[in-house]
């Protein structure tokens, strides 16, 4: 018997329970064998083939202590990030650096970058190499959040766009298609399913023709470059387009369903900590604009940037520190319950940063630590998703949040603890009845935006793992219904859309949804 099938049965044993477990048997069997410590990688690769063989009985425990960065498949999917390859940018925004083998505003020394140019920015290798490494390391790919990143999406040629996504399905489907509808349908039911597409763009491309060709490549969310709400910001920053063109944005991408991300900056010349707290105040108090999602970027001093020039004659000067964590801090106490903040900091590294507080890489958890220490919880959901700590005694309630969004009216369901600490799954539902919408399959149709159930990832048609994730235990059927119900005897409404991911249309279907131009759709 191999010395690794050795180490694997010690494993397996029920005594092993913990990262900490783990950590004692490892140590014991190398001090026993007389060998070094096996990655935890490793490990998984020959726990699958002796399960494979029959040589051992599968150990979901086992597995789940084995993963590496068990974060990545903690919110119910897992994130591959694909690239798109250097092009030229509609913008001269002065804070943005520029390379040449790097899509604009990124760094060729950025992590997702050096992934792209070490693939040649193809979206097949890169999407290959993702699926490969997250499998490796032992967390479920069946369910993928699929980001594309890289410059102005909305700026590259159409046809550049269309090989581009239908060869990010390929990769999935693992087989090749005629075009990029046959690769949508085959991903439907395949072993890697894309359960939600978004990109990046400016707002001042989105239009009702621009949403109308996002709906057909099976885009679902879309990351707004705001960075600013101040006019008199935006043209010292010679951003290119005003305020204006992020509210008409916002409302034509919710009309149509899209989820909703902005991409703030803090710190921009001509702003200051005062102005930068009260922006984030009227992204939640103005109804033109209250985005989904929050990424909060600080302005990163870069040589590749013309700020750079600023800097050097004294005409910028970035936050210290203590400012910055200070402002972060302010901000995060106006975020509502059903806002997401997915970064407070872009993943450039210090080394490309020349001055300024975002050269603290940990700036989130160091925020989060001093959050804990002064009392009191941030409200957004990503502070508060269940992820390890799912307790399968803890009663669940169900919240609803109603507020006006973009001339509508937005519903927020969500499965809670009682003291709102801890979410289990929620719902966003659009109530917008427009009679002659500029998608006609939305004609006084109420629109399911998100539904989404966090926890630890299981694989579809996994059996439930009671002890270890609140998935597959139908709060997001309970609150599809709830919805549909809201809908029906609310707003009298006759018919409910969902924007669904390509991968995710199956699921809808088992519950009375039909496909019809791009949407699955329920008559009630």
């Amino acid at each position: 018997m191999q010395i690794d099938e050795v180490i694997i049965k010690e494993l397996v044993r029920p005594g092993i329970k913990t990262q900490a477990d783990l950590m004692r048997a490892k140590r014991r069997i190398a001090k026993k064998t007389r060998t070094s410590f096996i990655k935890n990688s490793n490990l998984l690769k020959i726990y699958h083939k002796l399960v494979q063989n029959k040589r051992i009985k599968r150990s979901e425990k086992l597995e789940n202590i084995l993963k590496t960065r068990p974060i990545r498949s903690l919110s119910g999917i897992v994130n591959v990030s694909v690239l798109t390859k250097p092009y030229p940018c509609p913008g001269k925004c002065i804070y943005c650096p520029s390379q040449e083998n790097a899509p604009k505003s990124y760094l060729d020394n950025e992590p997702a970058v050096m992934r792209a140019i070490s693939n040649k920015y193809k979206p097949v290798r890169q999407v290959k190499t993702r699926i490969q490494m997250l499998e490796e390391n032992g967390h479920p790919t069946d369910k993928i959040e699929l980001r594309i990143i890289g410059g102005t999406w909305s700026f590259y040629p159409k046809k550049y766009q269309t090989n581009f996504i239908k060869n990010c399905f390929d990769a999935c489907n693992q087989t090749k298609s005629v075009n990029l509808k046959q690769a949508q349908h085959k991903n439907e039911k395949t072993k890697h399913r894309i359960v939600g597409l978004s990109i990046e763009t400016r707002p001042d491309f989105i239009d009702e023709k621009e949403i109308k060709r996002m709906r057909s490549l099976g885009i679902t969310r879309v990351e707004l470059g705001i960075q600013s709400i101040y006019n008199d910001v935006l043209k010292i920053n010679k951003r290119g387009h005003k305020i204006e063109s992020a509210i008409k944005a916002t409302k034509l991408l919710k009309d149509a369903g899209f989820k909703v991300s902005y991409q703030m900056m803090l710190n921009l010349p001509g702003s200051d900590i005062k102005k930068d707290l009260e922006m984030f105040k009227q992204l939640f108090h103005n109804s033109d604009f209250q985005p989904d999602l929050l990424k909060i970027y600080p302005t990163a001093l870069l040589k590749e940037a013309p700020l750079y020039k600023w800097w050097l004659k004294e005409r910028y000067q970035p936050y210290i520190s203590e400012q910055l964590v200070s402002l972060i801090k302010s901000i995060k106490k106006y975020i509502p319950y059903y806002v997401r903040i997915e970064r407070i900091i872009r993943d450039i590294p210090s080394t490309s940063i020349v001055a300024g507080p975002i050269k603290i890489s940990n700036l989130r958890q160091s925020i989060a630590k001093e959050i804990e220490k002064d009392g009191w919880h941030c409200h957004c959901i990503r502070c508060r998703e269940i992820g390890k700590d799912y307790d399968k005694n803890e009663k669940l309630k169900l919240f609803r949040e109603d507020y006006d969004a973009s001339q509508g009216k937005e519903i927020f369901l969500s499965f809670e603890d009682k003291k709102r600490n801890k979410i289990y799954s929620l719902l966003r539902l659009r109530i917008a009845p427009i009679e002659k919408h500029f998608l006609p399959v939305l004609n006084n149709t109420a629109i399911i935006r998100e539904i989404h159930t966090y926890g630890q990832q299981l694989a579809l048609g996994q059996e439930k793992m009671p002890n270890l994730s609140v998935q597959h235990k139908g709060l997001g059927k309970k609150l599809i219904l709830e919805a549909e119900k809201i809908t029906q005897t609310e707003f009298n409404l006759k018919k409910i859309a969902v924007i669904s991911g390509i991968g995710a249309r199956e699921y809808f279907k088992k519950l009375g949804y039909k496909l019809q131009d791009e949407y699955m759709i329920k008559n009630l």
